[in-house]
Formats: C-alpha cells, sequence, structure tokens
C-alpha cells in the first residue's frame, strides 16, 4: 500500500461514474532514495499502484489488476517540483465483476501517465 505513505488523497469529485481526485506526493519517502537520488522520479510501477489504490477507494473493494491495454508514460513526475496531482478515472463494471478503468495523472494540464485496463472485483 502506497496510500498515506507514499501520497495521500486531498480531494475526491464524483459526477456519474466519472471522478476528479487531488493527490500530495510525499517527496521524501525513502523510494526517492533509489529512485533516483539527487533527481527523484515517480516510477511506473508506483503510478500504476496509484490507480489500482485509487480504484479500490472509489469502489469500496479490493481488486486486483487482470489486464493492461494500455499503458503510456507521457512526462517524468518530479515530487519536488509536482508535489499535487490530479487523476481523472472512470469505470464501468461489467458481467463477472471486471471493473474496466481508465484513468490518468497530470500535474496541473501536463498529461504524465495514462493508464486503461482492466480489475477483477
Amino acid at each position: 500500500m502506497l496510500k498515506d505513505d507514499f501520497f495521500t488523497i486531498s480531494s475526491i469529485q464524483k459526477e456519474n461514474n466519472s471522478f476528479k481526485i487531488v493527490l500530495e506526493l510525499n517527496a521524501i519517502h525513502k523510494i526517492f532514495e533509489g529512485h533516483f537520488p539527487g533527481q527523484p522520479v515517480v516510477p511506473g510501477a508506483c503510478m500504476l499502484q496509484i490507480v489500482k489504490e485509487v480504484t479500490e477507494i472509489i469502489l469500496n473493494k479490493k481488486v486486483q489488476l487482470t489486464k493492461a491495454d494500455n499503458l503510456k508514460f507521457l512526462q517524468l513526475i518530479n515530487p519536488n517540483e509536482h508535489r499535487t496531482l490530479q487523476m481523472g478515472l472512470t469505470f464501468n463494471i461489467s458481467e463477472g465483476g471486471i471493473a474496466n478503468v481508465s484513468a490518468n495523472l497530470l500535474n496541473g494540464s501536463s498529461v504524465c501517465f495514462k493508464f486503461s485496463g482492466s480489475f477483477q472485483c
């Protein structure tokens, strides 16, 4: 779990199955000691884990990644420069309890990460 240690949630706004989430990164988290010393960058695996954990909060249940159709890492996130991130997340639940999720992480108006895939609920 990265929530409440690597990142915190400042706010969640809901509109149907669409959400706008404001996240705060912990710029002094020990992950940044190795990724990378002197030039911290949020690891791609952490970006995906943030999407998973926020999805669990929104659905109020544990999920497991079953498919990542599209992962795009578009811009580095330096937590010293961009401590606050915005996340857009939409989902629909299909038969069999599969949550089809699209999400993105932004720093200001710049998209840093895009995801579309499925989680088993």
